[in-house]
């Protein structure tokens, strides 16, 4: 399946007047201006940590931004910089063992010979249960929400299996009742970034606002069960030990939390950067695969497409119309692209008209078996967003059917509600995130903090960024050697690669010389490896 490509814009403001200074150069004057990088400590989750193609690497960790922006302010009296340790990463393959079982996997590479993205061969040697008890510069957790740099739970080895406690942050904190932002306190900051808040979204968006809070095994269904992810927004529930690990933070939980960890953070007179939440649904993992995606040739020419419109599409179409929904199901084209069946949860249950329907002619065992898996059924359209992981499952037969006669994912039976990200889930994350950033401006104002407009340069990705040097970046996905070198994201769809730690890591740089008076220096992006493809795996 080919991949949608994102073509950006490029961006016209913010690049005229003087040139930028990039490392190294001659006779700079470089300067702290009103800030203090004598203690910098960064506050946040995967996108502080420098996790990158699916995992946190030894390689990987040193292109997290802040040990990128702390080498710029090691130029102007900055400290030491910490980050956890991954020297036990002997191999730089990442992932993540617990008692000598996997746990997370390997990272993601391109095998040239398969030109696809695949984790590379080989067992993870990091061990979770070797405690380092020591508190970082960097102290980024992968997958933390807002509210879980307050908690002493997460620290806590036991808590790994039952999911109340973090992995990553096991492997460091001081001790298993230790909180992240406590341990963070402890490098006593004179200057902090803090960019939280993408996961109180992020894991309900991957999910297509679907997984429920505990894994389903392989064998059920979730098309077939109504059980999103919650919107605490929505439910007003103000309790986050309450909260599934799919679920969405309400915006007042996020900003209480948010408060407390600024007015801690602040507390000895610190200074620093408070990042936005990036809009979640522009990155790669939402934008590659197309809703789309069944060519005639996929679906096997005209005489397989004549059928499936005979048998299915067509009284299912004739059903839905019935109903007042004439383009919920339309047949299918021999001459065009066309859409795949998805799973609604949100639309209108057609289960026992299809039932009825189809009885006399199907019998109705078959009948019932019909309505309960087109019931909520309808094809994509362009505001669907289909998850980058879907490109696997769409065309491969779903074990769950009733029927071999409707068992092909997205072609005659419907891809579950986790694969897709419908109009009605992508407003509960637009809500959230707004609403997250609203608090954290006020929030930041308040403090007189600079702000990093991370949303805005997702926004921007949507599109191309064209940064100092004059090269042009793009947002897409990994399509192939031609354009390894202008990719800013990391194989995993949703965290940037070593080039788009670096392009982040100016943008924040730039908000710290405005800001705070400072003259640092930027990175060159360019310096910087893009996509991991290797010869073989």
């Amino acid at each position: 399946m080919k991949n949608k490509f994102i073509y950006l814009a490029i961006l016209a403001a913010g690049f005229a007047s003087c040139e930028p200074e990039f490392e190294n150069e001659v006779n700079a004057e470089y300067s702290a201006g009103d800030a203090d990088f004598s203690s910098y400590v960064a506050i946040g989750n995967s996108l502080t940590a420098g996790y990158m193609d699916g995992t946190v690497s030894r390689v990987s960790q040193s292109y997290s931004y802040p040990s990128l922006l702390a080498r710029q302010f090691a130029l102007v009296g900055g400290g030491e910089f910490t980050q956890p340790s991954y020297a036990d990463d002997v191999n730089n393959l990442g992932g993540l063992m617990l008692g000598g079982i996997p746990i997370g996997g390997t990272r993601l590479v391109i095998d040239a010979s398969q030109g696809r993205p695949e984790p590379i061969a080989g067992t993870s040697t990091i061990e979770v249960s070797n405690p380092q008890a020591t508190a970082y510069n960097n102290m980024g957790v992968p997958g933390a929400k807002s509210f879980h740099l307050l908690s002493n739970t997460y620290g806590d080895v036991a808590g790994v299996m039952p999911g109340y406690a973090n992995p990553y942050f096991v492997r460091h904190a001081i001790t298993a009742s230790s909180t992240v932002l406590g341990d963070a306190m402890t490098k006593n900051p004179t200057f902090f970034t803090n960019w939280i808040g993408a996961n109180d979204v992020l894991s309900y968006a991957t999910g297509g606002g679907a997984l429920p809070d505990n894994p389903l095994t392989p064998s059920v269904d979730e098309s077939l069960l109504p059980t999103p992810a919650a919107d605490h927004n929505a439910t007003g529930n103000l309790d986050p030990s309450t909260y599934g690990g799919n679920d969405i933070t309400n915006a007042n939980v996020y900003a209480s939390v948010y408060s407390t960890i600024i007015n801690t953070l602040t507390m000895n007179g610190a200074k620093g950067v408070v990042a936005t939440v990036p809009s979640v649904t522009s990155i790669p993992y939402f934008t590659t695969v197309p809703y789309n995606p069944l060519s005639p040739t996929a679906l096997g020419g005209s005489a397989n497409i004549n059928a499936l419109n005979a048998q299915l599409y067509g009284p299912l179409n004739q059903i839905f119309s019935a109903f007042g929904e004439p383009n919920r199901v339309k047949l299918l084209s021999a001459t065009a692209a066309n859409p795949i069946l998805i799973y609604d949860a949100d639309a209108a249950d057609r289960s026992a008209q299809i039932t009825a329907v189809l009885t006399p002619t199907l019998g109705a065992p078959t009948a019932t078996a019909f309505g309960m898996v087109f019931g909520k059924a309808r094809q994509a359209t362009r505001d669907d967003l289909v998850v980058l992981r879907a490109s696997g499952v769409i065309g491969t037969p779903n074990a769950s059917s009733p029927s071999t006669l409707i068992n092909i994912n997205g072609v005659s039976y419907p891809m579950a509600n986790k694969w897709v990200l419908t109009t009605t889930e992508q407003l509960k994350v637009s809500n959230a995130t707004a609403s997250y950033n609203s608090s954290i401006r006020s929030i930041a104002a308040s403090k007189g903090l600079a702000v990093a407009d991370m949303n805005a340069i997702m926004n921007q990705l949507v599109g191309a960024l064209r940064v100092e040097t004059g090269q042009v970046y793009t947002a897409n996905y990994f399509s192939g050697a031609a354009t390894e070198g202008v990719v800013l994201f990391s194989l995993d769809g949703v965290h940037p690669n070593a080039r788009g730690y670096a392009v982040i890591t100016n943008e924040i740089i730039k908000v710290i010389n405005r800001h705070y008076n400072a003259n640092l220096p930027l990175h060159n992006p360019s310096y910087f490896p893009g996509i991991n493809i290797v010869g073989s795996n």
